[in-house]
């Protein structure tokens, strides 16, 4: 178990370690690499839900690509308000606003990630911890080769289209870069906390420098 603040950049309040204890004494993560584990831990944090053991898929390459992005700075487009609210060491758009009614045929969030995509056709992380569409939107957009993300965190939550847009995700040639998970579970809290946990990591590293 990897505890934050603890060679993962900043030191945290005491009751944030002791329920990484508690999470380590009931869910066995130690069989993920060391990246990948902070993800899954952090993704179980925000939610309490330890089912995130068994149901995230995480791409081969998809911790080292968001490492790499957020350590250089790469802009984070987030489809709601409330994931940008809980990425909170680092910055990220949100495009929702600039869509004020959906388009026909569409949503405002598929709407926005378009937007995104036109201004960040190159390097971006896009996180998706609400709307199934707007990851519906960026796969059909990577295939058609309009948008090529530096890395993906596609977990949004529902009963309409979320278990699906993830599946679709994972069998894309995104899922190298994504985080993701299996079935209807996810939202804005395991989603910011899977970008979290990588800027720890990416702090951790530049205060190792100095």
């Amino acid at each position: 178990m990897s505890i934050p603040g603890n060679g993962e950049g900043p030191a945290v309040h005491p009751i944030e370690v002791e329920s990484y204890r508690i999470l380590s004494s009931l869910v066995d993560l130690s069989a993920l690499r060391d990246a990948d584990r902070s993800i899954v831990e952090r993704m179980i944090h925000a939610t309490a839900d330890l089912s995130s053991a068994e149901s995230a898929r995480l791409g081969d390459h998809a911790a080292a690509a968001l490492q790499t992005a957020l350590a250089t700075d790469a802009p984070v487009i987030v489809d709601a308000a409330m994931v940008a609210a809980g990425i909170t060491r680092y910055p990220t758009e949100c495009w929702l606003p600039h869509v004020p009614v959906a388009p026909d045929g569409s949503t405002r969030s598929a709407a926005a990630f378009t937007l995104a995509a036109r201004e960040h056709p190159d390097g971006a992380v896009f996180v998706v911890g609400n709307a199934p569409t707007a990851l519906f939107e960026l796969i059909d957009m990577f295939e058609r080769g309009v948008v090529r993300p530096a890395a993906v965190v596609g977990l949004p939550v529902g009963f309409v289209g979320a278990a699906e847009s993830k599946a679709a995700l994972w069998q894309s040639g995104l899922a190298p870069i994504s985080i993701t998970n299996q079935g209807m579970r996810g939202g804005s809290s395991p989603a910011a906390g899977a970008v979290n946990a990588i800027v720890r990591r990416v702090q951790a590293a530049k205060q190792a420098l100095r």
